[in-house]
This record gives structure tokens, sequence and C-alpha cells, in this order.
């Protein structure tokens, strides 16, 4: 008699294929990339379903941890995150960020922390801010197997060299540095580009002349794709930047919730009959 279980009726999960850079290179001038940035498990198993890219992005150390800018992110805070979202995310390319200091001393630097980085969180890639000054360091790691997003014109790792967050590129003569950037860094070998904080008109330029997709934050929509901050299109936070298109707001009912609790609890009419163990017969 065969020992064979019967198969003919066990219904097999398929299987689930993660987004990798190369798909997202192959995007350029084809269906707009759809991106925003996670920082938790929760968060990334939600937004999975509807996102190309998830971000791990050191905006985390202002969103999540209070801090005035990105400066103070560590590379251990982004492994940790980093882990976070992909547990929850199983479909999208995950790309964490490369915090301030990890990677602009040498491109051997770069690679080391990089090299950590996806090798402790699984991640598909790395972000990088900077033009023409770091295409070698990406070169350098895209040949040893490390993908790299880049990210240009407005970069908030410089912001006190900036001296601001202000938009670049409003006037026609700031605007060939930063092409001059994003075609550097495409030739480089970055698979897609983040293209931050520019005037539409030199966003829509930038897209057309360089060779790999251009995600854009505070661009154009003519760009190869988009990228926002969850928690800033959500409407958790009191400012909204001019570029963020608030789809709820998740900071008010968040409030008028708790608030409800806070007033049931005073009353004692939390918790009810219904919200209470009762004793086993």
């Amino acid at each position: 008699m065969s020992t064979t279980p019967k198969t003919e009726n066990v219904k097999l999960s398929p299987m689930v294929r993660r987004r990798t850079a190369k798909d997202i290179a192959a995007r350029k001038s084809g269906e707009p990339i759809v991106c925003l940035t996670a920082y938790i498990t929760p968060m990334a198993a939600r937004l999975d379903d509807y996102c190309d890219l998830l971000l791990v992005g050191d905006s985390l150390g202002m969103v999540l941890y209070g801090m005035d800018n990105t400066l103070g992110v560590t590379l251990d805070m982004m492994i940790q995150h980093g882990r976070a979202v992909m547990r929850g995310a199983k479909k999208a390319l995950v790309v964490i960020d490369m915090p301030f200091g990890s990677y602009e001393e040498s491109k051997e630097q770069a690679f080391r922390n990089c090299a950590k980085v996806l090798s402790e969180t699984g991640a598909g890639a790395v972000k990088l801010e900077g033009g023409i000054e770091m295409a070698e360091t990406i070169a350098f790691l895209v040949k040893r197997g490390i993908p790299v997003l880049g990210h240009v014109g407005l970069m908030p790792q410089s912001v006190n060299s900036y001296g601001g967050y202000g938009a670049h590129g409003r006037t026609e003569n700031e605007w060939q540095p930063i092409l001059d950037d994003a075609q550097a860094i495409a030739a480089a070998g970055a698979f897609a580009t983040v293209l931050e904080g520019v005037a539409a008109p030199l966003a829509d330029k930038i897209t057309e002349k360089t060779s790999n997709p251009i995600i854009g934050i505070g661009a154009s929509n003519k760009c190869d794709g988009q990228i926002l901050v969850t928690e800033d299109m959500l409407g958790l936070f009191s400012f909204n930047p001019k570029f963020v298109k608030r789809y709820m707001e998740l900071g008010t009912e968040i409030v008028a919730s708790v608030e409800a609790y806070a007033s049931e609890v005073r009353a004692r009419t939390f918790p009810s009959d219904e919200y209470t163990y009762k004793m086993k017969d």
C-alpha cells in the first residue's frame, strides 16, 4: 500500500515575490512608482499592498523621536527600524536611509556600513544623499552588490549648510548644478533618485534628462514616482509642508478618541460589562 499522502485537495499558498531595485529601475517613464515612508511593523504591513517602495527614512528622528532634524539619527536606530519594517512588508522594496556620518568619510566606510545595514535587516537597498560628490561612492557600492537610491535637491542632512529647508531651483541659474547632480549619480549606478524640494519646471527637466527613475517629493507630478512621509499625509502633525496633501486628519481623530476614553474612565463607564471577565461556572 502506498504511503504517499494525497495532495490533490491541498491548496498551497502562492509565493509572494518582493520587488527589487531592478524592478524599480525598469519603471523609468512607465507606470508611476508609489512610495511612502515606514518605520514600524504594523504601518509597514498596512502600506505594503499599495506601495512599490517603502523607505525607512532617517526622518524617523523627527517623526518618532521628536528631534529637530535628522542629524542625531544613528546607524543602530536605522537597523532596528529596518528590521521592524521588513517584518511587516512582504511585497514592497524596502530601502534604508543611511544616517548622517555613516557614509561620507570614504567609499570604504560607506561599504562597511551599507553592508552592515543590508545584512542585518534583509532590506533590498540603501539611500544616500548627495550628488556629484557622492558619485564615486555610489559606483563603488553598486559594483560590490549594494543597490543605491540617490537623493538630490533639498537634502535634509545638509540642513546646517543650507540654513533651512527652503525649496531649490526656483531661479534658472540654480538649475544646472542640481541637474548635474542627478545625472552624475544616475551614471554612477543609482537605480533611482529621490528629488526633493525643487521647482516643478526643474523637476520636469531632470526627469526628462536623467536615465534612472526620478521619485519626487515637493517636485512635480511628471516625476517617475512620488514619495511622502506617511505621518504627514495622514495628518499627524500640526505643521503641514506646502507639498503635502493631507488625505486624512488622523491627529484630530486620535485626540477625539483619547478625549472620549478619558471621559469614560473618569465617569466609570469604561470598562463596561462587555469589556470585563466573568467568573467561570
